[in-house]
């Protein structure tokens, strides 16, 4: 930080460097644990309070348009500011390096999963971390809320959209369209109620200080040109149709490759509304169709997913390791590479979308930067999302405290850890990763114990 600090109207905050955002958005994706709610907060907390490197309406701007997109958002943000700030190589850093963590520690953990079998000490490690994922929804949920939830009309919509999606079972797409028409016609009728924070003065106080400030002039790689707009979706296209080409030409149409790669690319377009939303079909797909794993195995899955960083749609990394190791689509020798490669394959086909739709329609986002009629219908979008995370919560909170269901027996030990870290995280601000690592301790300590006793006995 230099010394011009004290000048009047600037900020003393320099554009970070390339190697800068690369130290960066690695260390995002090796700590970007508590699902999309809390790596959001997570790149608010970095981004926008302490490095200041985008202002808080800029954030919440492009937040929104993500929030709109089929795919996980979190991951899509971390494109659309990484693109934003250093052009394409930016984008495709800051969401390649959201991804590939996550990729290589599931690998490494589906392959002793395959190879060894369930594992008590795993098990019991597990068991802690559940009851520190739903703290960390309901802190992550809390401190999205707080800041997009401004007024009377924003609450209003997201409890709406909580009982929408909780009481009446509506889909997350439906939610949207109805939240987005919601904030087109409330920015007509309140325009104050549904600008970008409500039209609270306090969120905006700082804007100013970021490198990438509410009136700071759009970079000239993010101008919107239907040259620029043709020329990306062409190379999109074909990098698309060149990798299931190839596969389709070495492996065959019915090959397992192939197969996982246009599956996938059909998931990647139905991830509204998150990783939960979609796994209805992937495991209708893999495991009823395809039978690539079994529905155990599907569960054991969503466990590691909930338990790594990055998206929890990276359990389709488990679901492709697991396919590639079961078919042994290299022959008995070459399992791990097998797996291996197939998660690979996988993870490139559900992530592709996500660049393309950042690439595509991010420079039309950045113009319409500013305008109420479109910035209104998506901070009423972002209101709905608030109330449709607190219900992922509850989702979590119920099959964590209740694994058995409503007749079946209640996990103290669940609700203590869970507790615990709820108290960590409100109340002494611990960071993400003490908190996941305690709790999965203290679990793997409460799974022993009752072992012990059990034997004992």
């Amino acid at each position: 930080m230099s010394s011009d600090a004290s000048t009047a109207g600037s900020a003393a905050v320099a554009m970070p460097t390339r190697a800068e955002a690369f130290g960066f958005w690695l260390r995002l994706g090796l700590v970007s644990f508590g699902g999309p709610a809390g790596q959001i907060a997570i790149m608010h907390e970095e981004l926008v309070e302490r490095r200041r490197w985008i202002s808080e309406n800029r954030f919440l701007h492009a937040l929104n348009y993500c929030m709109l997109l089929p795919g996980p958002e979190a991951q899509q943000l971390a494109t659309y500011i990484g693109w934003l700030m250093h052009r394409t190589w930016g984008g495709i850093v800051a969401g390649g390096l959201f991804v590939l963590p996550s990729l290589f520690i599931l690998v490494a953990l589906s392959w002793v999963y395959m190879a060894f079998g369930n594992v008590p000490a795993v098990a019991g490690f597990f068991y802690g971390i559940k009851p520190a994922v739903t703290a960390l929804v309901v802190h992550a949920a809390w401190r999205v809320g707080s800041r997009a939830l401004k007024n009377a009309w924003l609450w209003t919509i997201a409890a709406g959209a909580f009982v929408a999606i909780i009481g009446l079972n509506l889909p997350f797409p439906l939610i949207v369209l109805i939240a987005g028409l919601i904030g087109y016609f409330g920015g007509r009728l309140a325009p104050d109620k549904f600008r970008v924070g409500g039209g609270h003065g306090a969120a905006t106080k700082d804007s100013g200080l970021a490198i990438l400030g509410d009136h700071t002039p759009t970079p000239a790689h993010a101008r919107f040109t239907w040259a620029r707009f043709r020329t990306v979706l062409v190379v999109c296209i074909a990098l698309w149709a060149v990798a299931l080409g190839a596969l389709v030409a070495v492996h065959g149409r019915d090959g397992v490759l192939p197969q996982m790669g246009w599956f996938f690319t059909k998931a990647a377009m139905l991830t509204f509304g998150g990783a939960y939303a979609v796994l209805p079909y992937v495991v209708q797909g893999a495991v009823d169709h395809h039978q690539w794993l079994t529905a155990p195995q599907m569960i054991d899955g969503l466990a590691l997913g909930e338990t790594t960083p990055g998206p929890l749609i990276m359990v389709v990394a488990f679901v492709g390791f697991v396919g590639g190791w079961t078919t042994a689509i290299f022959g008995s020798e070459s399992l791990f590479l097998a797996g291996a490669t197939a998660a690979t394959v996988v993870t490139f086909f559900t992530f592709l979308p996500s660049f393309f739709f950042i690439f595509l329609g991010a420079p039309f986002v950045e113009s319409t930067h500013g305008k109420l009629k479109f910035t209104a219908p998506l901070t009423g979008i972002t209101a709905a999302v608030v109330g449709v995370i607190v219900n992922l919560a509850v989702f979590f909170a119920w099959h964590v405290l209740w694994p058995e269901g409503a007749g079946g027996r209640f996990e103290w030990a669940s609700a203590v850890i869970g507790l615990a870290a709820a108290v960590a995280l409100f109340r002494l601000q611990a960071g993400v990763i003490p908190v996941v690592l305690g709790c999965g301790i203290a679990g793997l300590v409460f799974q022993l114990g009752r072992a012990a006793l059990q034997l004992a006995a």
